[in-house]
Formats: C-alpha cells, sequence, structure tokens
C-alpha cells in the first residue's frame, strides 16, 4: 500500500501533512523510506509514516530548509492579530523574559517568583506569537483566574475546558487533567501553549498534553521548576530550555515585597521525648536490618513493600509515623504560635501545616478559618476574599495553597509543619511577597528541636532566598 500523495507544479511528489488523534502523519513518502525526516517512523499498523504531534515544528522547519514541497493539513487555526486592551508597561524582568523567550524560538521556560507578573509576561507572550492560544493550568482555581485575567486583557470571549465547561474557543484556558484527555483530539487548534505552573507537567500523563500538541510555539511558566524526582530534565523536549530566570533575592524590595525569615524552636517534654526516640529505635533498627539505605532515591518505596510484609515492618511503619507525628505537631508549637499571634495582632497571617489534623486542631483553638482539600470551592472562594478584604485577618492552611493563589495582603506565614521540599517552602514564602505598598514580610519556620525535623528544615532551606546556594 503506497502513501497518498500530490504533486508539486513540477511534477515531483508533495507530501501531505495531517493531524490524527495526537500525532502527525507524513503521506507522499515511499513505503518504508522516512527520507531523513525527524521524529517520523512507520507505523506497521496503519502503513502509514506517524509521529508525535510534538514533532511537527521539526519536520516543517525541516521540510522548509531542503525545499521539500508539502501540503500543511495539520494545522488546524490562522494567525490571529492579538492585541492587549489594557496599556500596562511591563516591569524590566517582564521584557528581558519575553525578548529572551521570543528569540529562543518562541519555546522555552521563564523562571519567576511568585507575585512578580508572570500572567501579564503571558499575555505579552500571546500577543506576540499572534496565534490562538491554549493556557493550562493545575487547578480550577487557577483555571478560573486565568480565565478572568484573559477576559479583562483581550477584547474576545475566552473559553473553558474544565469543571464542568466545555467552550473551546481562539483563547482558551483549561487544567492539565482535563489538556491531557482533550489533545487528541484539540491538539492541532492552537499555535502557543502557555504552561502555568509548568513543574506539574513531566510524567506519563500530563506530559500528554505537550506531546500531543503541534503547536509551534510553547512558553513554561513557574517559580520553582527543578524536582526531586529530576523529572524536570523533560521540560527541554516537553516545552524548552529555560530561557531566563530571576530569584526572589534578585527582586525582593523594588519588586516583590522585602522580607525577614526566622526559625524558631520547640522543645518536646520528656514524655514525648521518651516516646520519640522509643518510635525512632524501633524504624531506624528495621532499616538496619532490611539494608535500607534512606539516601537512595527508591527507598521509601522499598520500605512501604517490605513494612507490609511483616508484622515486625507494620511495626516499623507505625513507630515512622509516631515520631513523625511528634516532630511535626509537637503541642509547644501551638503555644509559640500564640505568641507569634498576639506579636501580630493586626497583621494578615497564613499558617501553614503539613497535616489537616493540626490544621483543625488550630481552627478549634484559636476560632480562625481554614482551608484544605476537604474545603467546597465556595467557601475557599468566599474565605479568600474575606482575607483580603480584611474581614479575616488569619487563614490556616494544609498545603492547598502553596501555589496559585493570590493573597497580596498577607505578610507573615507561620510553617508550624512541612515537607522537605525546596519548591513548598519557596512557594510557601512567595505567598507573603507580593509587593502592596511598603510591607515588609515576616516568615516564621518552627522547629521541634532535636528531631528529624532539623534535618528536613535544613534540606528545604536549601535555596537562594534563605541564604542557601
Amino acid at each position: 500500500m503506497s502513501q497518498a500523495a500530490t504533486t508539486s507544479l513540477d511534477g515531483s511528489p508533495k507530501l501531505r501533512l495531517s493531524f490524527e488523534a495526537g500525532t502527525l502523519l507524513v503521506e507522499g513518502l515511499p513505503e518504508g523510506d522516512a527520507q531523513g525526516l525527524p521524529g517520523i517512523q512507520f507505523d506497521f499498523r496503519t502503513r502509514q509514516f506517524r509521529a508525535e504531534a510534538i514533532w511537527y515544528r521539526t519536520v516543517v522547519e525541516h521540510l522548509r530548509q531542503h525545499r521539500i514541497p508539502y501540503t500543511d493539513d495539520a494545522r488546524g487555526y490562522d494567525p490571529v492579530p492579538w492585541s492587549i486592551r489594557i496599556d500596562k508597561e511591563p516591569f524590566p524582568h517582564q521584557a528581558e523574559g519575553l525578548k529572551s523567550w521570543w528569540e529562543s524560538g518562541g519555546r522555552g521556560v521563564v523562571v519567576l517568583p511568585t507575585g512578580t507578573g508572570k500572567t501579564h509576561l503571558a499575555n505579552l507572550a500571546i500577543e506576540k506569537a499572534r496565534r490562538p492560544t491554549l493556557i493550562i493550568t493545575p487547578t480550577i482555581d487557577l483555571m478560573n483566574q486565568w480565565y478572568d485575567e484573559l477576559a479583562l486583557s483581550f477584547a474576545t470571549e475566552v473559553g473553558l475546558l474544565g469543571g464542568g465547561s466545555s467552550d473551546i474557543r481562539p483563547l482558551t484556558v483549561t487544567t492539565y487533567d482535563s489538556a491531557y484527555i482533550n489533545m487528541e483530539r484539540l491538539g492541532n487548534r492552537f499555535g502557543l501553549i502557555v504552561f502555568d505552573e509548568c513543574h506539574h507537567l513531566p510524567g506519563p500523563t500530563y506530559g500528554l498534553a505537550a506531546v500531543c500538541a503541534i503547536a509551534p510555539f510553547r512558553l513554561g511558566l513557574t517559580a520553582t521548576p527543578e524536582r526531586a524526582d529530576n523529572a524536570h530534565t523533560q521540560l527541554d523536549a516537553l516545552i524548552g530550555p529555560i530561557v531566563y530566570r530571576r530569584e526572589i533575592t534578585q527582586l525582593r524590595g523594588r519588586f516583590l515585597a522585602d522580607y525577614r525569615v526566622e526559625t524558631l524552636y520547640v522543645n518536646l517534654t520528656d514524655e514525648e521525648r521518651f516516646r520519640y526516640e522509643r518510635a525512632r529505635e524501633v524504624y531506624r533498627g528495621f532499616l538496619q536490618d532490611s539494608g535500607i539505605d534512606m539516601r537512595r532515591p527508591n527507598a521509601w518505596s522499598q520500605f512501604l513493600v517490605l513494612a507490609h510484609r511483616s508484622p515486625e515492618g507494620r511495626q516499623a511503619y507505625l513507630a515512622y509515623r509516631e515520631q513523625r507525628a511528634l516532630a511535626l505537631a509537637a503541642p509547644a508549637k501551638l503555644n509559640l504560635l500564640a505568641r507569634l499571634l498576639d506579636r501580630h495582632n493586626g497583621d494578615r497571617i497564613l499558617i501553614f501545616t503539613h497535616d489537616n489534623a493540626t490544621v483543625y486542631k488550630i481552627a478549634r483553638q484559636f476560632l480562625v478559618p481554614v482551608i484544605t482539600h476537604q474545603t467546597k470551592t465556595k467557601e475557599r472562594r468566599e474565605v479568600l476574599l474575606r482575607f483580603n478584604a480584611g474581614t479575616y485577618s488569619i487563614v490556616a492552611t494544609s498545603r492547598v495553597l502553596n501555589e496559585g493563589v493570590n493573597v497580596p495582603e498577607a505578610n507573615v506565614a507561620v510553617i508550624l509543619s512541612g515537607s522537605g521540599s525546596v519548591r513548598e517552602h519557596v512557594q510557601r514564602l512567595g505567598r507573603i511577597l507580593r509587593k502592596s505598598g511598603d510591607k515588609e514580610a515576616q516568615l516564621y519556620e518552627v522547629i521541634t528541636r532535636g528531631t528529624v525535623e532539623e534535618f528536613t528544615s535544613n534540606r528545604r532551606r536549601q535555596h537562594s532566598a534563605y541564604g542557601g546556594e
């Protein structure tokens, strides 16, 4: 079976590009011979030449460079003369980021701290690229924030895909969950894709949002691209390289609020210390007997597997949870929190914990509103609106406010517990750094002395914003 083909004016075969279910088809090649086209492979199931849709730009550039005639039926869009209707002079880092991205071929990742205007930078990129654009976000809340921003910035109807909506327009915003599911049918309708919080993208599922799209222009936005599993190395292939980067320390004072970071320590009681050391001895003894080195990348998975194979393993797992709970949720932390709330009476305070149980305990003891993953969208929006308006001066949360929430009036953050993730720590700091007048932000990190939490604190503070490298 030969590939269907048209001919050019001089009678030579003319290739035809088309889009099918997240892939790029090339018709007109001799069977079994891709003739050096990058990414193209012969699909023996359908006896067609095929590539992942992400190869579209590379294939087209190759055809143009070698002056190979072709018909492009893959691209399902035309240029759009976007124009931002809000006349706002970009900050230097926004203008520099846009310039670096465009000079890199309109492909790549821009790394900027939270609160420095990544959304406006994206608007400038949309205007510059002049292509139908899809913005992909990690959450419904962020999708709605982007929708509002785009509706203000551009004189056009904005589409929504996700959260019960399926309205596809030349300017559309969606979530990673909706994007990877629908990209097989929508992957040829956008010339630019903006990947917000793009550190979420790498992986076998979300990654399909990039792989199954032909979009020649791609912009990734994040404050913290690095991931503990090193999956961030995939961003180069999925979006492009990091083309511009600025850190909190480079923008503090002028474009971000100035800030101070203070680490405070609490102690376990004698009884809590005894329980902690006893549990830790059981846990570490099992690790040693099982030959598990927790410094290795797969050690935690190995521990979980072995822990469920024997009574000793299950006891070790329970011991791990007990010593961790004693460190992260030490009662002395709430006593210290009470003093901090008195000290900052009148400030706008965010309290972060690692677990919901502590959040609800704070809510009961201090009578403050909370936001967890269990909080309904409407209630969460209402709490944040009242916090920004000053009706609420304190909000406690676990991990749902780590990214993508606009709380410009917040100026104090108290981290009672968290993971060892550098990203999480930087994101929590970012929540209080949005510029608002002459405010100076204050972040407190509360650590239980003489526990594994000290090691965790040292690990997550390895960032320039905290004096790390």
